[in-house]
């Protein structure tokens, strides 16, 4: 979508790898990272704030009462899910908590990875939803045809058609997240096609980042400007 600008030497350049739920981020993912990649998860990171005596936990249990808290003061998830689901107030007062924690630590991890790779690339699955892309230089999505990630949550999570579609329509449309993207990965089911194009955005990215690092700037293609 845009030119790449340079960015300050103690910043790794970083992709960001989003999609929708069963679109095959995780796959994705896992290649990026047989080349070489470091990958930062925020769906991991999301789940370690949130552990017994994480500041982000106590905060939770402070706006939503101790039912959210299990017998071992661990987070109730499914019991989270159930009060934030159809509760648009609720929802955002939880990513209120969490999005700023969950960014701090991101921004730890990338940190302490710096130099481990070319770039870095971090998941973010719900960036769409979150309307920022300042802390990234390139989005990258991961796009599968609807009918298709609805028969995928339906066999992974042995859901009715109803609550797969129920899944996909909570999160952001499939044209808001293209809308976001620098590059799109085509997932249909072809593990080989998949490592295709990720072995082809691979050798952009490392383009990009040694441009970068050079102090150019690079346009979408990967290539030097002449």
């Amino acid at each position: 979508m845009t030119s790449t600008a340079p960015q300050p030497a103690s910043r790794p350049f970083r992709v960001a790898l989003t999609g929708g739920i069963a679109s095959g981020k995780t796959t994705v993912a896992d290649l990026f990272a047989a080349l070489g990649v470091p990958l930062i998860d925020t769906d991991l990171i999301a789940r370690e704030v949130v552990e017994p005596g994480q500041p982000a936990l106590a905060a939770v249990a402070q706006a939503f009462g101790s039912d959210v808290l299990d017998p071992d003061g661990r987070l109730d998830r499914r019991r989270l899910r159930e009060l934030i689901f159809s509760d648009a107030t609720a929802r955002a007062r939880l990513e209120a908590i969490l999005h700023p924690a969950i960014r701090a630590e991101m921004e730890r991890q990338s940190v302490a990875a710096a130099g481990a790779g070319p770039y870095q690339m971090l998941v973010i699955p719900l960036l769409a939803e979150g309307g920022r892309r300042d802390h990234v230089d390139r989005v990258l999505v991961v796009d599968a045809p609807e009918t298709v990630q609805i028969e995928r949550l339906m066999a992974r999570d042995a859901v009715t058609r109803e609550q797969a579609t129920a899944s996909l329509r909570a999160q952001a449309q499939r044209e808001k997240r293209l809308g976001i993207a620098d590059d799109v990965v085509t997932n249909t089911g072809r593990t080989e096609d998949l490592r295709e194009q990720v072995a082809a955005l691979h050798e952009r990215y490392v383009k990009l980042a040694a441009a970068s690092r050079a102090g150019k700037v690079v346009p979408p293609n990967g290539h030097d400007a002449q």
